[in-house]
């Protein structure tokens, strides 16, 4: 079931709906303001980004402590 984004044309607020059956074009309606007024908009898709430093830990220097103080770090 896919969730479509879509957009008031009356009071301009951004909402989504899940459609039940893919390929039908249901009569959508804004949850704000009841208008079936709207459009269906492109939504950017969700990324998260996720930087690892040089250890296994996440950190660019070896750790004072074990796992990787003494070099041996288990990420590689």
């Amino acid at each position: 079931m896919p969730i479509y984004e879509y957009e008031c044309l009356n009071c301009g607020k951004s909402f989504e709906h899940l459609h039940k059956r893919v390929g039908s074009r249901p009569r959508v309606s804004c949850p704000h303001c009841g208008s079936k007024d709207v459009r269906r908009v492109i939504s950017r898709p969700g990324m998260v980004k996720i930087e690892w430093g040089g250890t296994c830990c996440g950190r660019s220097e070896p750790c004072d402590t074990p796992p990787c103080a003494d070099g041996t770090c288990r990420r590689e």
